[in-house]
């Protein structure tokens, strides 16, 4: 059997551990060709995106130095997202957010939005009633987020504990939504079977006559910020031959700042 497979693969891989605390990175994989495979049949193998030559791409658009980054992780997040929204970053905001249940240890993920950055940490919104992810979270308070700036070449990982925001903080960020993804959030039971489309635009129909006339939406008690106040945060830059910088922060109340920096080996 000769197959060439040149099909571009990028993605999320999350791992848990025994204590419930799931990590997560970005990947991709590289196209060459491929005989004499005896083992199941490979529909995608080690893609190389464009590349002309079946060989991996290199990353080559910056370093990274311990001299160049912040004492505080979040102010170097801050700064490492205001530059990808200067520099033409495809939605920066955007988020891998993995979560595990207990005591199974199956990890689920999802892309989502960051909405806020705080200085206890991370803040994104969804309903917190009938979601896979609430429940992930219902069982194990631990989860995981990765950011990926491909036009930058970096690459952010953030774990920690998350807490449920208070209604009255949700309510700030709801009311900057447009009036349809305020009805939205009350009319969708997340993760539910729908019989079919008919259904979820009947509840939202629902939800429309029970709010007609009405500027002020209240936030759903079952939608809502959740915050992941961060305990580890590494902060990666690709780098050619595969040698890229990664530095990570760890929260140690006795380190400088209330952080220790470390240097990772890629």
């Amino acid at each position: 059997m000769h197959r060439r497979l040149t099909h571009r693969a990028s993605k999320f891989l999350t791992l848990t551990g025994s204590t419930g605390k799931a990590s997560t990175r970005f990947y991709h994989c590289y196209p060459r060709t491929m005989a004499g495979n005896t083992g199941p049949e490979k529909l995608i193998f080690a893609p190389a995106g464009n590349s002309s030559t079946l060989q991996a791409e290199q990353y080559t658009k910056g370093a990274l130095d311990r001299s160049h980054l912040s004492s505080n992780p979040l102010t170097q997040f801050h700064d490492w997202f205001k530059y990808a929204q200067d520099n033409g970053v495809y939605q920066p905001e955007t988020v891998n957010f993995s979560t595990a249940e207990l005591p199974s240890g199956r990890v689920s993920s999802r892309v989502v939005y960051l909405k806020e950055l705080d200085s206890k940490g991370f803040v994104i919104y969804s309903n917190w009633g009938t979601s896979r992810k609430a429940s992930d979270v219902a069982s194990n308070p631990h989860a995981a987020l990765t950011f990926w700036w491909r036009e930058l070449e970096r690459q952010v990982r953030v774990e920690g504990k998350v807490e449920r925001m208070t209604n009255e903080e949700s309510q700030v960020y709801y009311d900057t939504r447009i009036r349809g993804s305020r009805l939205g959030a009350w009319a969708s039971r997340q993760s539910e079977v729908l019989k079919d489309r008919e259904q979820l635009e009947g509840w939202v129909q629902e939800v429309e006559k029970r709010f007609e006339g009405q500027d002020k939406i209240p936030v759903p008690d079952f939608w809502g910020g959740l915050r992941v106040i961060p305990d580890v945060i590494e902060f990666w830059q690709g780098r050619p031959s595969r040698l890229h910088d990664r530095f990570k922060f760890t929260k140690d109340e006795s380190a400088e700042g209330g952080w220790r920096v470390e240097r990772l080996s890629p």
